[in-house]
């Protein structure tokens, strides 16, 4: 990485090393997915995130899926990242943002609106540097934010 892509390095998450290749542009290994998948300030969060999730919170990595598409009132949308409990029931939908990009109630608004569809017990949004974690309650259809990203093993699967 260059300079210009050094701000892409300082985030609020454990040292992680991606494995990155340069050919025409710059990749990251996504690891879920398998692959290699260009380099953007929003994915660098997403691989950091991931890495996060399953070293230090426990999360198996066979559980999480990126880039889950939805249908969303006829139109198809992505959920950046989603985990799944035992049964493979959704869990946590997790969006991720550039390092720069403030998360706001919009941002959040956002990954609101891909729960009508997947109906999950916890929401998460990051751009690497900020972190918000709620959980969701269905009973009075509120969701109250966490203090913390909690362990695979508190979510009631």
């Amino acid at each position: 990485m260059n300079n210009k892509d050094s701000k892409m390095l300082r985030l609020n998450l454990p040292e992680f090393h991606p494995k990155i290749k340069k050919t025409d542009r710059l990749y990251i290994w996504d690891r879920i997915r398998r692959k290699y998948v260009a380099l953007t300030p929003e994915e660098y969060v997403r691989q950091h995130f991931i890495n996060y999730l399953i070293t230090e919170k426990s999360y198996p990595e066979a559980l999480i899926a990126n880039e889950t598409q939805i249908d969303l009132n006829h139109q198809k949308r992505r959920c950046d990242s989603v985990v799944y409990n035992n049964q493979l029931t959704p869990l946590v939908i997790i969006e991720y943002k550039a390092p720069d990009v403030k998360i706001t109630q919009e941002v959040f608004n956002q990954i609101v609106n891909y729960n009508i569809v997947l109906k999950v017990k916890y929401l998460i949004v990051s751009n690497g540097i900020e972190h918000y974690c709620c959980r969701m309650d269905y009973s009075d259809m509120s969701y109250c934010y966490l203090d913390e990203i909690p362990d695979f093993s508190l979510l009631n699967c």
